[in-house]
């Protein structure tokens, strides 16, 4: 709705409403002129002897930067007289270095304000170049100068030499290690990002007197507080005349709005240049609340806090340019009136559309707000303002609907700045709203139209702080620097937030083409691009780039955050700043926050201040409204913080941190760098490269304590920045130059080390490796130096210079990759190693290891592995086909030459492996590498002979005179297999000169290659028999184990015709795993079952072998049956020392009939326990595979088995006894037999057990009365001499553990009884005289059984009880007072108290007729019915034979006291039970009653099923009727049932009592079933019609019906409420 008003705007000038009415094109933009902010600061000096070098840089300073910033959005106006027309020329780059070009005949307008100092013009935040600050730095890689161990070359043995494979020596690449922090490194995460704690002696801006924080030179933004300015509006004057500031604008100048209702307008310069509403209205309307700029520079629009909006012309501030008054809430009581704020609703957001100062959008703290377009005035005539209500409601007239409205507020409110390129929504008057609800975007013309909404994220943390902002970034024009087709303008950008949550929100106009040529408004796209969480709630936003956010956090943390990531960069902490906020909101929200509804997430915790008002951004400047200054921020841009760490003295931290702008780890857009690779490289090499001169200069020149230390780290970050760039000729020539000058050629070559082990560099100059060598021989490294030279580059050395190094240094591993891979030479390296082995086999044959060349000689074999195999040596990396075939060709062909020959081909040079040239053998360099190492050179063999080069094949020539084998090539004319190699070895090693020890190894790999290659190997029987027989033979016990494998491998694929040879041969070798085969083989049973015993390597086998030979006796002859058996059981004993409970098992499954002989002939009595124990109770075996193979024993064995058993238990596991003779059915036992060892053994508790399960009940209880009375004579005895012992601990102890001994004996008896009573049949017995003596001989069993028990246990406890006193009262006089039995004392008299407690429970308590069980006695579920005369008896009886052994009445007296005082203790503690119980009771049932007194608010007004209106107003008048029917009903019926309760009516006095009825409706009723409600704990409320008709559906019966709400999926059942 809109409404047109007057507004005081008298002596108004058309002339400006005709320019802003005028249509804008492409030229009509604002545009600002350059300014400098005069920042007040003082720059820190250095001593000079820190000073480091000046630096010819060309990229332009922080300072210089400020200037440019200024350089921005060219926009020109078309204007009347009033208005000047203005021009300028910019061309500012963007952040992705594209620049932004304008017409040239802009360029020399200059742009001049009402203010005395030209101002910076343009409505949107700077999109300019390096200003941004980076991210910090992850620590670098740095290479550690350790040394690498290299794999230990162990002497060659003869242990497993087919086992091993030859591997490389190359180790793992070092990982790099964190580099040392530096002030350039901090974590963005960490809330104190700031440098400057980090940093001492950093002067203020004012020197060491400032009260201000030191600040570092590089952070990411420098901080300026504007003293002059902050001095005129925060001073005690200034606040008296002007009052406090209240909010913030920045724009060409700097506005600060006061509590006063004054602006007060400050140039750059800080000059206070205008007051603004001194005399007016403005004064009377409250405290300024907001503040806008518009466009032009021209007006300044103010929000105060009663309502009132004021727009000033700068150059004429004396009285309001248009003035929006707000309307008073009694107007609201009309049907028709004015739209506007109401009066006393601060306008928290004021703005102006586009380059209009006469069109504006605001806000209040009411949640409503309005565009205001001010109308032509007439001269004096004063102008019309149309109000148009755009978001929210009116406050309610009566206060009772108010309180029933959901609160809320605009929380952030923005309309769309200008760009610096034509737009289609220029001319829409785009504006933000954010509510604690609601996002909307509103296009106020031509009409007001909603354009996009968006809810508050469901994820947004509930009962979190409340707090929202949002920022717009308008488009921008882009120029890219190819030159290409690109984009050539950006998206408008809007960024909001909601608590914790940032939302980016990319506005695109739709068919731009199509609207340009219509006159229809335009259509937008939206797209929600990313969504940031932050750890807090955010406060206040703004766009510090076009692709840099600034966010403010409520803990005042200011987070520079990336929009095209959404990564946060950089932290500052503000809290030192004292951001100025203020309580807007929580007085409108408060009914928010206060409703804590757990299960209602919309609701938060507590309502943010609001910061917007004082945190602006304009042209990359940050600045900060304070509660006692102003402060602007500039970011620094890649320059500024590389300039400012070199001149602070930490060159290595500037030139970590420009490595990381060249390869774009760090953040390139916040820091001003492009995207693009290539120009970001051309903008930083420079600097790069200037640092590093500098930085190379100025460390060499300092001499201190820390020298070495700086040298490590400038070496560093040179490789580290020459490597990235690509420069190292760079490094190799002036870096290395300089090291080596000084000296330091160490640290230059330790740095190096790791980045060519990395692979980072590959290439040495000739100096630099003459430099690594001489270094790494020097420090004895020359492992280290061997892997160095290999990972280089073969081609860039200088390969006489390396070739001589490696000679001179017995580098063999450097020397053969430079022969092999520069040379592709195979054979010259193996005539050098081959002269090696000649000049040690020429030595006085002492410990080979101890020879200076022999570790180097050792290479040969690995060095043939990896050629023969396709790899090369010692990387391991595999060759190509054509340098495979070469290299094996070559090397085949000189090893496996019959007689020495010239190398390299055509050459005259021959090497001889003999002094005389007429001593050289036939092959002389394979005679040569056999004698030297034979079991390293056939594990080499054996390696090789796995490639397919050595595959039989017919040659055929192919091209380049190589052939085509298995897809290997070799050369044409060369052929080797391995059957020639084999018949080479054979005829050399059999003729020459070598003995057991070297031919042993031969026959190895003779055995293992037959099976491998059938085919290809053909060799007679009696050159394998002979291997045979020379294996069986191993020249040390070192070899049995391969020799052993051999004749395995061998075997598998020769079968010799002597079997019985075979088998005496392995004997004698015992290779019995061998032996074991060729008994499987040839089923000689009895003698594989022996070999078994024999070996003792695999005796855990033998059961597996007496099962599986067992299992199949019946295809066994009788003979070889017979010889099996005799053999088990002539190693019995053995059987059992290997496994005992193993061996049970295995003759119960194989061979049942042998466990009695066998368990006769242990002679070891725990042995047979263990055998039994596996065969009766294999659950008690620990062992799974064990306990899950039980095999069932014949019944005839079991129960000799179990006697023998229990026997040997009593003697090795007592305590047990009582259980497994309880298990075992009755019968099973025979009491001559077991009952003796039982008793020898002290067993008592099983004894009674088995006297009892036979029927002896009374000989088992007087058996267990006897011991009671034993321990009890033992108590007594101990405590008699207690007094003498010196030892008081010691009798204590003993005494406790025969209290213990006598509890258990109790309970042991107690069972006993309980057993009895339960399965006793009482005879019918006369009624007698209850007076008269009990005689025992007429009780029953289970009574005597009774009576004796508790006899016993009274009488032990008083004997023990008389002898404690008496030895307390002993230990008294002669005053030892340590002797205190009253623990002894209550421990019997407990022990009383439970059994007479299982004798009232045994005959009192009646269940049902029992079962005869396995065990004889009845569960205490079959106990059958007792007579309740029987407790009587047994006490009356007892108190019989008490009274017959008592010597007087107190003693009778003190056992009773003793028996009856369990029941008094007993009572007490149930009637304190009962009470406490009752407490809870009754607090948890009034909980209840208040809960469900409290009853349910449903959740809605609708029924959840037939979604029509439950309760609440609006569902007719039936259902109050209804209630006021059912109320009454409950009335009437309240007062029949105390009518009832009394007997009488109150009306009639004393007669009698009248039946009332109670009518009610029925509740089958159709009405009644339709108005009734059900309500469950979840809130959701159903009609119970439409619940019922929901659950018969569901095939519920109505009789079983429980009502659950269908709606809750959660599983959790809800009770319900019916109304």
């Amino acid at each position: 709705m809109s409404s047109s008003t007057s507004g005081s705007d008298a002596g108004a000038d058309n002339k400006d409403v005709e320019a802003d009415e005028a249509r804008r094109t492409g030229d009509d933009r604002p545009v600002e002129n350059n300014t400098a902010i005069e920042l007040e600061s003082a720059a820190e000096e250095l001593p000079e002897d820190d000073v480091l070098p000046t630096l010819e840089i060309t990229e332009p300073r922080a300072e210089d930067f400020d200037t440019a910033l200024d350089q921005d959005n060219t926009a020109e106006l078309e204007s009347v007289d009033d208005v000047p027309h203005i021009e300028s020329e910019r061309q500012p780059a963007t952040p992705d270095g594209d620049e932004i070009d304008l017409p040239a005949e802009e360029a020399e307008a200059v742009l001049r304000t009402p203010l005395a100092s030209p101002l910076d013009s343009g409505s949107i935040p700077d999109d300019t170049l390096s200003i941004q600050g980076s991210q910090a730095l992850s620590p670098g890689r740095r290479r550690s100068p350790i040394a690498r161990r290299t794999p230990s070359r162990s002497v060659s043995g003869a242990l497993q030499p087919f086992e091993r494979r030859f591997e490389s020596r190359f180790t793992a690449s070092p990982s790099p290690s964190p580099r040392p922090s530096s002030p350039a490194f901090l974590s963005p995460h960490s809330r104190q990002v700031s440098l400057s704690s980090q940093v001492s002696q950093i002067s203020s801006q004012d020197g060491a007197g400032s009260d201000e924080s030191p600040q570092a030179p590089w952070e990411v933004i420098r901080w300026t507080k504007l003293r002059k300015l902050s001095g005129q509006a925060f001073s005690e004057v200034g606040k008296r005349n002007f009052g406090k500031p209240t909010c913030l604008a920045v724009s060409a100048l700097i506005a600060i709005g006061t509590s006063k209702g004054l602006i007060l307008g400050f140039d750059y310069h800080q000059t206070l240049e205008i007051i603004i509403g001194q005399g007016t209205k403005a004064v009377e309307s409250g405290s300024v609340t907001s503040l806008a700029i518009s466009a032009d520079y021209s007006t300044i629009a103010s929000g105060h806090a009663n309502g009132a909006i004021f727009t000033w012309e700068i150059s004429r501030p004396a009285r309001p340019f248009l003035q929006v008054p707000p309307i008073e809430r009694h107007a609201l009581d009309k049907a028709q009136h004015a739209d506007g704020h109401v009066v006393d609703s601060a306008v928290l957001h004021v703005g102006f559309l586009g380059t209009r100062h006469t069109a504006l959008v605001s806000a209040d703290s009411g949640g409503m707000a309005f565009s205001h377009l001010a109308t032509r005035g007439l001269g004096p005539v004063a102008r019309s303002i149309k109000n148009t209500r755009l978001l929210g409601r009116y406050p309610a007239v009566d206060p009772t609907q108010e309180q029933n409205r959901k609160p809320s507020s605009v929380l952030a409110f923005s309309p769309l700045p200008l760009g610096n390129i034509e737009q289609a929504t220029d001319s829409m008057g785009l504006t933000a709203l954010l509510t604690p609800y609601l996002l909307v975007l509103v296009s106020t013309t031509p009409i007001a139209q909603t354009q996009y909404k968006a809810p508050r994220p469901k994820d947004v943390s509930p009962h979190s702080t409340l707090s929202g902002c949002l920022a717009w970034f308008p488009a921008v024009k882009l120029k890219h620097p190819d030159g290409s087709d690109k984009k050539q303008s950006s998206d408008t950008k809007l960024v909001y937030c909601w608590s914790n949550q940032l939302t980016v929100l990319d506005v695109e106009v739709m068919d731009e083409d199509e609207v340009a040529d219509s006159q229809k408004p335009p259509k937008l796209g939206f797209h929600a691009r990313g969504t940031w969480r932050a750890e807090e709630a955010i406060v206040a936003v703004q766009w510090l780039g076009r692709s840099v956010l600034g966010v403010l956090t409520i803990s005042q943390r200011l987070l520079i955050l990336e929009d095209n990531r959404l990564e946060v960069t950089d932290t500052i902490d503000l809290l030192d700043r004292h951001v100025f906020h203020q309580d807007l909101f929580s007085a409108q929200l408060h009914a928010v926050v206060e409703r804590l509804n757990p299960e209602d997430t919309s609701m938060h915790g507590v309502v943010a201040d609001a910061y917007y008002m004082s945190f602006r951004a304009y042209k990359g400047r940050t600045f900060l409204l304070g509660f006692n200054d102003v402060t602007v921020g500039t970011l620094s841009n890649w320059a500024d913080r590389l300039v400012a760490l070199m001149e602070h003295g930490d060159n290595v931290a500037a030139i970590r941190l420009a490595i990381e702008y060249y390869g774009g780890v760090a953040n390139s857009v916040t820091v001003g760098l492009p995207d693009d690779a290539t120009t970001r490289h051309e903008m930083v090499r420079e600097r790069l490269i200037a640092m590093l001169a500098a930085s190379v200069d100025y460390t060499f020149s300092q001499h201190d304590i820390d020298r070495e230390d700086r040298l490590r780290d400038l070496a560093e970050v040179c490789f580290d920045a020459c490597v990235t760039m690509d420069e190292t000729a760079y490094l190799f020539s002036t870096v290395f130059d300089a090291f080596e000058d000084a000296g330091e050629e160490a640290v230059f070559v330790t740095t190096l080390e790791p980045w060519v082990l990395d692979g980072d560099i590959k290439i040495l100059p000739p100096e630099v490796v003459k430099s690594v060598v001489s270094h790494f021989i020097s420090e004895n490294q020359s492992a280290r130096l061997e892997e160095l030279l290999c990972r280089l580059e073969p081609t860039s050395f200088d390969l006489d210079q390396i070739t001589m190094l490696c000679r001179q240094h017995q580098l063999f591993d450097a020397l053969i990759y430079v022969w092999t891979r520069a040379l592709y030479d195979f054979v010259t390296p193996l005539i050098d190693m081959l002269q090696l082995m000649t000049i040690i086999n020429a030595g006085d044959g002492a410990d080979l290891s101890d020879d200076p060349f022999y570790e180097a000689a050792m290479k040969t074999f690995p060095y043939l592995a990896f050629s023969l195999t396709s790899r090369w040596y010692p990387s391991g990396e595999y060759m190509s086909d054509s340098e495979a075939a070469q290299a094996k060709a070559d090397l085949y062909e000189y090893i496996f030459s019959g007689r020495p020959v010239a190398w390299p081909a055509g050459s005259v040079t021959v090497f001889h492996t003999t002094a005389s040239k007429l001593d050289e053998p036939a092959f002389p360099y394979l005679c040569l590498l056999l004698s030297f190492d034979a079991a390293s050179f056939t594990s080499m063999l054996n390696e090789a002979f796995e490639n397919p080069f050595l595959n039989d094949t017919d040659d055929e020539a192919g091209m380049n005179g190589f052939v085509q084998t298995n897809g290997m090539k070799r050369r044409s004319g060369f052929k080797m297999t391995r059957q020639h190699i084999i018949s080479i070895m054979i005829d050399v090693m059999h003729k020459g000169n070598f003995g057991n020890d070297d031919t042993i190894f031969l026959d190895m790999f003779i055995a293992r290659s037959l099976p491998k290659y059938p085919s290809q190997l053909i060799l007679s029987g009696a050159l394998l028999k002979g291997v045979l027989q020379r294996l069986c033979d191993p020249p040390s016990e070192e070899l049995r184990d391969d020799c052993q494998l051999s004749v395995e491998y061998l075997l598998s694929a020769f079968s010799p015709t002597d079997m019985s040879g075979l088998i005496e041969l392995l004997r004698a070798a015992r290779y019995f795993k061998v032996l074991k085969t060729v008994y499987r083989r040839q089923k000689l049973w009895p003698e594989l079952l022996s070999a078994y015993f024999e070996d003792p390597d695999d005796e855990q086998g033998v059961f597996d072998c007496i099962t599986s030979i067992m299992q199949s006796s019946a295809i066994l002859p009788q003979k070889q049956r017979q010889a099996v058996r005799s053999n088990i059981l002539e190693h019995a004993v053995s059987l059992a020392d290997i496994n005992t409970e193993r061996t049970a098992l295995t003759l119960a499954k194989a061979a049942p009939d042998l466990l009695q002989p066998c368990v006769e002939a242990l002679s070891n009595t725990y042995q047979q326990f263990l055998y039994l124990r596996a065969l009766l109770e294999p659950a008690l075996l620990h062992r799974d595979s064990v306990a899950k193979s039980p095999s069932p024993l014949p019944d005839s064995v079991r129960s000799t088995f179990q006697e023998m058993y229990v026997q040997l238990m009593c003697s090795h596991q007592p305590d047990h006894v009582a259980d497994y003779v309880n298990s075992l059915p009755s019968g099973d036992l025979r009491l001559d037999q077991v009952l003796p060892a039982i008793e020898s053994g002290g067993i008592i508790d099983a004894a009674v057990v088995l006297l009892a399960r036979d029927g002896l009940a009374r000989d088992a209880m007087d058996r267990l009365i006897t011991h009671m009375q034993s321990q009890q004579h033992a108590l007594v005895s101990l405590l008699a001499a207690a007094s003498e012992s010196p030892d008081v601990r010691s009798t204590h102890q003993t005494a406790d553990e025969l209290v213990e001994d006598v509890q258990k004996y109790t309970k042991v008896g107690v069972w006993l009884c309980q057993g009895q009573s339960a399965t006793a049949e009482r005879a019918p017995r006369p009624r007698t005289n209850p007076t008269w003596d009990i005689d025992e001989n007429d009780l029953d069993l289970d009574e005597y059984l009774w009576l004796s028990l508790i006899d016993a246990v009274v009488q032990l406890t008083q004997s023990v009880s008389a002898a404690s006193h008496h030895a307390e009262d002993a230990a008294s006089d002669l005053n030892d007072f340590t002797q205190d039995f009253d623990s002894l004392r209550s421990s019997l008299r407990t022990n009383v108290q439970q059994t007479f407690t299982a004798l009232l429970a045994a005959t009192s308590v009646p269940a049902k007729t029992p079962t005869a069980p396995a065990n004889g006695f009845p569960t205490a579920q079959q106990r059958t019915p007792h007579n309740p005369q029987t407790f009587l008896r047994i006490l009356r009886a007892f108190l019989t034979r008490a009274a017959s052994s008592a010597s007087s009445l107190a003693d009778l007296r003190q056992v009773l006291a003793d028996i009856f005082a369990a029941y008094t203790f007993e009572q007490n503690v149930l009637m304190l039970a009962n009470d406490l119980l009752g407490s809870d009771v009754f607090t948890d049932m009034a909980d209840a009653h208040a809960l469900r007194q409290r009853g349910w608010r449903p959740r809605t007004q609708a029924c959840e099923i037939c979604k029509k209106r439950a309760w609440g107003t609006g569902v007719g008048e039936a259902v109050y009727d209804e209630w006021v029917e059912r109320e009454q009903g409950r009335g009437e019926g309240r007062k029949a049932r105390t009518a009832e309760r009394t007997g009488r009516s109150r009306s009639q006095g004393k007669a009698k009592a009248r039946a009332v009825e109670v009518m009610g409706k029925d509740e089958d009723d159709d009405d009644a079933k339709r108005l009734a409600l059900v309500v469950f704990a979840c809130r959701h409320v159903f009609h119970r019609a439409c619940l019922d008709d929901k659950m018969d559906g569901a095939g519920a019966a109505p009789q079983d019906r429980v009502y659950r709400c269908p709606v809750c999926k959660d599983g959790v059942q809800r009770d319900a409420a019916i109304p």
